[in-house]
């Protein structure tokens, strides 16, 4: 496994799925080619709808992935039976809503610090790394630290949305945030991840940030797939994450010059 490494989300596998209610393509037959191709995990959302991952895929790709399986999931009751149960490496804990298209921002722990404090515990009595979906604020990264999650993955979506707009430069605002959050996460002893939104474009500028170590990425890559293949899609996306890392290799030469 690589130590920068690309966990591909494969939820939007299933929504072609569920779309027809067909048996296929199933989010197993995507899994193992997405790991030849060089993803070092496989990111499922078991959502409270069941809008795209079902129950028995996770219990397949438990069984099936051979590095790690992160299971994203909202911090409820019926959620953390199911993740004791089928014990996925790492489970992610993220706010979710019925209405919602895909996730709409990080959790607030700061509302919801009872159940995420219960999940954790229940997560860790049953041996499993926890992670927390949150916003790129120090506010977060500090309550993270504080209710116990060793993981963290900052939420991606505003510096994808924003990182067009020059004139005002709120990408790099925004990149500077996620620069700050995950420089922090790290300073803390969290590892830190981030995901939402990134594609082949966009991606480079969150690979070079020195603590971030991890990045989950789905829709772009499910949807370069359906033209490419999975595993051109997966090798084209561990390619351009590479290239964007490597421009934190140089400037470190550069600095040590």
């Amino acid at each position: 496994m690589s130590t920068f490494r690309l966990h591909v989300n494969i939820d939007h596998v299933a929504t072609l799925r569920q779309a027809r209610g067909t048996p296929y393509p199933d989010p197993l037959w995507a899994a193992p080619l997405c790991e030849l191709a060089g993803a070092d995990g496989i990111t499922v959302h078991l959502r409270e709808d069941r809008r795209h991952i079902q129950d028995r895929d996770v219990r397949l790709l438990r069984e099936t992935v051979r590095g790690v399986l992160n299971l994203e999931m909202a911090a409820t009751d019926e959620m953390v039976k199911i993740a004791c149960a089928i014990k996925p490496d790492v489970v992610t804990l993220v706010p979710e809503k019925r209405a919602e298209q895909t996730t709409e921002g990080g959790l607030n722990i700061k509302a919801s610090r009872k159940s995420v404090e219960k999940a954790i515990a229940a997560l860790k009595k049953a041996r499993i790394q926890v992670s927390l979906f949150i916003d790129p604020t120090e506010e977060a990264v500090k309550l993270s630290h504080d209710v116990g999650a060793p993981r963290i993955e900052l939420h991606t979506g505003d510096y994808c949305e924003k990182q067009h707009d020059v004139r005002a430069q709120a990408g790099e605002r925004e990149l500077e945030r996620l620069r700050n959050s995950a420089q922090l996460g790290s300073e803390l002893g969290l590892h830190v991840a981030a995901g939402h939104g990134l594609d082949y474009i966009n991606v480079a500028p969150v690979a070079a940030i020195a603590a971030v170590t991890e990045l989950n990425i789905g829709h772009a890559i499910v949807s370069r797939a359906v033209l490419v293949g999975m595993e051109c899609a997966v090798r084209e996306m561990r390619d351009a994450m590479d290239r964007g890392r490597s421009q934190l290799v140089h400037a470190t030469h550069g600095a040590r010059g």
